[in-house]
């Protein structure tokens, strides 16, 4: 075996010996000769959202310099979309505690959007005052997730966030909005289409400019994620509107994201190393890794702006700041590869 470029007459995307996707422009010409991927974008953009959903559920608890040092990697390796941390009560996401610290400390690019999550205004008046330009809210489109989450039912998170988003347009501030539990939920099982609207049309009406479609609990499936989507921009919501945000906990997001990106769905959402889960979803289990995203969507041709090498480089040491061995698949595959050949990652 070399590592020479290898293509393949039985329609897997060309690589290199290591399992690199190849940028001969291969895999692009077979995409666009393919009605099935017809309406796949050309480029993605990856929101990383390791630094936050990632890390509030891990057992171990990094310190600042360490997260800072996985926002600021991450960056390194063409990441322009991160969220950073949230702005809620230590006292229910310890892990979260340094959130000041962190907003303050980053250290910012001007072409890189960097986001936090905030549960109300006393969230979003930190936020604002640690100098973040993008804030995200959060609720389940089901009324017992909600409870759970928030201890508040759906119409009442949706009063709050109404003050929180006109607070946060008021001071210049872009709002992404998370739904979650879109394709199940582990207390009422499967969500009607309906509900999702209902949620949906709500934070878009109140000036949230996108939508993240969340997995929560990782029992979505291709023909759901299509019946989803289609259900919602049937119902005028515009495509470029539209985020996915899978967790793993089956096996089945990249498929899933396959679907999104047939429908031409160009913004996914992913942690670095497959970290995360949901403190509020017994059996969640982490994000979709990024790296295992960006191989898939290099190899289909897709542009993303992230060096793959890089990213993970920085899953190899967040994997050993963490003491556990992450669930990235492709981060597995490249530490095997390199014990092979003697290269230290």
């Amino acid at each position: 075996m070399t590592d020479e470029h290898t293509t393949a007459d039985d329609g897997r995307s060309p690589s290199t010996a290591n399992g690199t996707p190849a940028t001969d422009g291969t895999a692009r010409e077979r995409r666009n000769g393919s009605s099935l991927f017809s309406a796949v974008p050309d480029a993605v953009s990856i929101y990383e959202v390791g630094p936050r959903d990632g890390l509030q559920n891990e057992k171990v608890v990094l310190p600042t310099d360490r997260k800072l040092e996985l926002i600021e990697g991450a960056v390194d390796a063409g990441i322009s979309r991160v969220e950073i941390t949230s702005f809620v009560n230590p006292r229910w996401i310890p892990a979260m505690a340094d959130h000041m610290d962190i907003a303050s400390r980053v250290k910012r690019r001007p072409e890189v959007q960097y986001s936090a999550l905030v549960p109300n205004l006393r969230g979003l008046d930190g936020a604002s005052r640690a100098g973040m330009t993008e804030v995200a809210v959060f609720l389940a489109a089901t009324d017992t997730h909600n409870r759970k989450n928030i201890n508040k039912t759906t119409a009442e998170a949706l009063e709050t966030y109404r003050a929180v988003v006109d607070e946060a347009l008021a001071r210049g501030m872009k709002v992404r909005g998370y739904v979650s539990c879109v394709y199940g939920c582990p207390y009422e099982g499967t969500v009607a289409l309906e509900k999702i609207k209902r949620v949906a049309d709500s934070l878009l009406e109140m000036g949230v400019y996108e939508l993240s479609l969340g997995d929560t609990i990782g029992v979505g499936t291709p023909r759901q994620i299509e019946y989803v989507s289609q259900g919602l921009l049937a119902s005028g919501i515009d495509l470029n509107q539209i985020a996915v945000h899978f967790h793993d906990t089956r096996g089945t997001a990249l498929a899933n994201i396959t679907v999104a990106l047939q429908l031409g769905v160009r913004t996914v959402d992913s942690a670095i190393g497959g970290l995360g889960g949901c403190p509020y979803a017994p059996g969640a289990s982490g994000n979709v890794a990024t790296e295992d995203v960006v191989y898939m969507l290099q190899g289909m041709g897709i542009k993303t702006g992230v060096d793959l090498d890089r990213l993970v480089s920085i899953s190899a040491r967040l994997g050993g700041y963490l003491g556990r061995e992450l669930p990235s698949k492709y981060l597995k595959a490249h530490l095997g590869h390199s014990a092979r050949i003697g290269k230290v990652v």
